[in-house]
């Protein structure tokens, strides 16, 4: 039997199921050989399957990567600022139409007692993209996911993204720019937090 993936934002983590390149790449095959007009033995396509497989093996490594393996903690110190993360790119695909999406994520939040190295933000963010995700859900887990491993007392998510489910097909609106946040803890509850957070979104480019 296949193995069945959710992405609930309360359980962003990983499988350990191996990735089944064989499968894809007679999926792939198949893909092409029902493809109207098309010929899967001409020369530019017949490697295609496998390059295919190789891209999508990338695409969706995210399911193979469990988050609490690679997330690792510091003492603050006595750090009580905020922490925030600017401009991390990512790709992701879209789960409704297997188009991608991709742009920018800023990640913050306040530390209660302990610290994240600064490349497992980034890391968290590549893991929840390379996903089957809508922009919503994964703006979620990013906060949750944060909040779960690092107990802060607040996070703030922001993402800036572009579809291609809605700029190649459908409205065919390719600069169409769609926002979302997530924001928890004191960050949610305190209006200075808040205005801190947001003014560091939008402030020194």
């Amino acid at each position: 039997m296949s193995p069945s993936f959710h992405n609930s934002t309360s359980s962003p983590g990983g499988t350990n199921v191996a990735f089944d390149e064989t499968g894809v790449r007679q999926i792939f095959l198949q893909l092409l050989d029902k493809t109207p007009g098309e010929d899967v033995t001409r020369e530019g396509v017949q490697d295609t399957p496998r390059r295919a497989a190789e891209a999508w093996r990338q695409l969706t490594s995210g399911y193979q990567t469990n988050i609490s393996d690679v997330f690792r903690d510091f003492d603050s110190g006595g750090y009580r600022g905020m922490v925030l993360m600017r401009d991390i790119e990512f790709f992701s695909l879209c789960e409704h139409h297997l188009l991608p999406f991709f742009g920018k994520a800023t990640v913050g939040y306040i530390p209660e007692k302990r610290i994240v190295g600064l490349s497992k933000l980034a890391r968290v963010v590549d893991i929840l993209s390379r996903r089957l995700q809508v922009q919503e859900r994964m703006t979620d887990q990013i906060a949750d996911t944060l909040m779960e491993h690092l107990k802060p007392k607040g996070v703030g998510v922001v993402i800036s993204a572009r579809h291609l489910c809605m700029g190649m097909r459908g409205v065919q609106k390719p600069d169409a720019e769609t926002m979302t946040s997530a924001i928890r803890g004191v960050i949610f509850e305190e209006a200075d937090a808040r205005a801190e957070f947001m003014m560091l979104v939008g402030g020194m480019r």
